[in-house]
């Protein structure tokens, strides 16, 4: 029975990296298109329709742990939590908060669960703010990715300061991949053709790597993304440590199984 169950549990790791593996494929499909025959008018509706269907997958790989009405609960209590603090920080110029409570999320509950948080709240929020859309997929996707990787980051246990540092620093540099990201989707979108900037299908990579780069400091890298990182960094350190250990002596009693995404790496954790 038990060997049935971790056989299944590795398959659901191994489905969840190649998901996760094939929403960035869907996510950076504009600066592959010259590589393939296929043209844009096929791989933009394709990266829209793959996307939610890649959320899907991934919110599944979770389901065994899920079963665990603390894990449960805990989820939906910082889903709920993290959808409220992107609803407070709408409209605010990049101010937003969302990353620090899928960051801690990731953090404590690990990868895979960090993945749920971030999906969760993004969904929740946009519904409530009433902003969902073909984007909105995409965007749950690479939210979901900053709580899993969170998860994945190194441990130092007994060292809270330099954990807090490394999620400070991580914290940062989430904040403009995320912006990346979404500006791949926007990109061909909001530009369209005919620009200096646009996404040409002949050119090569680099052609339109640049364009890209150009396009994404100039709409959001050095505004919109900077204020998100700044928001990100001060609001972890004024609220990591504390956040962290409570969040922790929540889910320690009984210990539970944390499983780093994708991976299979499992660890038990008590915290006194």
């Amino acid at each position: 029975m038990k060997s049935a169950e971790n056989s299944s549990g590795t398959l659901w790791r191994w489905v969840s990296v190649g998901a996760s593996l094939v929403g960035i494929l869907a996510f950076s499909w504009p600066l592959w298109v010259s590589l393939v025959p296929w043209p844009q008018a096929v791989l933009g509706p394709a990266a829209v329709i793959i996307t939610p269907v890649v959320v899907v997958v991934v919110l599944l790989s979770s389901e065994p742990q899920l079963r665990n009405p603390r894990v449960l609960a805990m989820v939906g209590v910082l889903a709920a939590l993290a959808a409220a603090a992107r609803l407070l920080s709408a409209g605010m110029g990049g101010i937003e908060f969302v990353f620090v409570m899928v960051i801690l999320a990731g953090r404590v509950l690990g990868a895979r669960l960090g993945f749920v948080v971030g999906a969760l709240a993004l969904a929740v929020s946009s519904l409530m703010w009433g902003g969902f859309g073909p984007w909105s997929a995409f965007q749950m996707l690479a939210v979901g990715f900053v709580g899993a990787v969170a998860g994945l980051l190194p441990r130092w246990t007994g060292r809270p300061r330099v954990e807090l540092g490394m999620l400070m620093v991580y914290g940062a540099v989430a904040s403009y991949v995320f912006g990346l990201l979404m500006n791949l989707w926007f990109w061909p979108v909001v530009l369209g053709s005919g620009t200096t900037l646009s996404l040409v299908e002949g050119a090569g990579f680099g052609e339109n790597a640049a364009s890209f780069f150009l396009y994404s400091l100039a709409t959001s890298t050095l505004t919109w993304d900077t204020v998100r990182a700044i928001t990100t960094v001060v609001t972890l350190g004024v609220i990591g440590i504390p956040a962290l250990t409570a969040l922790r002596r929540v889910i320690a009693r009984p210990a539970l199984h944390r499983e780093v995404f994708g991976l299979g790496v499992m660890e038990n954790e008590r915290i006194r």
